[in-house]
């Protein structure tokens, strides 16, 4: 089988490249150098953890314990890891879940070690999450990420094609990890209808950088004004109801140098997307993608959002 990947999108650059899949004796290379399978043993569990420390740079908050990843694995869920030369560099972890009459997939967590987070490790594991959700009969994966994060952003919308379905304010309660510390767990639940032909088509054929054709962000109604501060940093100034069946709802490009530059900045857009996601969602708008683009030589981030019916039907 032949894969396209594609890099993240940034201004005016993409570069496509094709990878043969090869399943070898210990694992499936799915990238050069790296192969991907279902964890088994206990030291491969324990090395989540590890990879959970790494990627979160956590301190006091616990990693996932090993013995429950076994109970995962064995009943129903999945933990599927990444390996380098033999040494666990990435790994993807879900169980079951049920809303009404729907049976899913939830994937909990995705996590890739530092080093290797630029070599699309992460997109990687998604792929390889689908299929094996997939073969167990199940059409649909959920998981949820904090709508402020520019590149799960472009990844869980753009690239895999999910859809955010709900706003879910303070979700995790208070959290101590380097990425989470002080800023309250809002968190946005994506539901990726795996099966879907608007899925298919988007992974088939990776989207083209939206630098390229900004006309649908040009049409579309602001719900967030910003402004850029004497730091250098843009932050929210105020939010507006929706005023068209269109909308775009700006994000910070990079919310690490939000909260390094500017005191208080990462608390103001949590509040203003908590305002402007709350509000569209409860006026019947729903999110069908997101983009990077250059406004005026600036990088800038947004969630477009429509009215349109729902098109992901398998």
């Amino acid at each position: 089988m032949v894969r396209a990947l594609v890099t993240l999108p940034r201004p005016g650059y993409v570069r496509t490249f094709r990878y043969r899949t090869v399943a070898t004796s210990e694992g499936v290379e799915r990238l050069p150098g790296v192969l991907f399978r279902r964890l088994d043993t206990a030291g491969e569990f324990h090395a989540v953890q590890e990879v959970q420390k790494d990627a979160w740079g956590l301190d006091k908050d616990p990693p996932v314990p090993a013995p429950l990843m076994r109970a995962i694995q064995d009943n129903g869920g999945l933990l599927l890891g990444a390996f380098r030369e033999r040494q666990l560099v990435g790994f993807a972890m879900g169980f079951l879940g049920r809303e009404g009459g729907t049976t899913f997939h939830y994937s909990h967590m995705v996590a890739v070690r530092p080093s290797d987070q630029a070599h699309h490790l992460g997109h990687e594991l998604k792929l390889y999450q689908r299929e094996e959700v997939l073969a167990q009969g199940l059409t649909e994966i959920r998981w949820t990420f904090d709508p402020l994060q520019s590149r799960n952003a472009m990844r869980s919308v753009r690239r895999l094609g999910g859809r955010p379905v709900r706003y879910l304010p303070r979700y995790y309660g208070p959290m101590s990890d380097s990425i989470n510390a002080g800023l309250e767990t809002d968190r946005l639940l994506l539901v990726w209808p795996i099966a879907s032909h608007r899925v298919e088509k988007r992974l088939e054929k990776a989207p083209s950088p939206q630098d390229d054709d900004p006309s649908r962000w040009n049409r579309s109604f602001a719900l967030i004004e910003t402004a850029i501060r004497p730091s250098g940093v843009r932050i929210p100034v105020s939010t507006r109801p929706p005023g068209s069946s269109e909308l775009a709802l700006e994000i910070p490009i990079d919310l690490a140098r939000v909260r390094e530059a500017e005191p208080g900045g990462a608390q103001s857009w949590r509040a203003a997307t908590r305002t402007a996601f709350e509000t569209a969602f409860a006026n019947g708008y729903r999110v069908d993608d997101f983009v990077r683009l250059s406004v005026g030589g600036e990088s800038r981030c947004f969630y477009l959002l429509d009215t349109a019916p729902d098109d992901d039907a398998t």
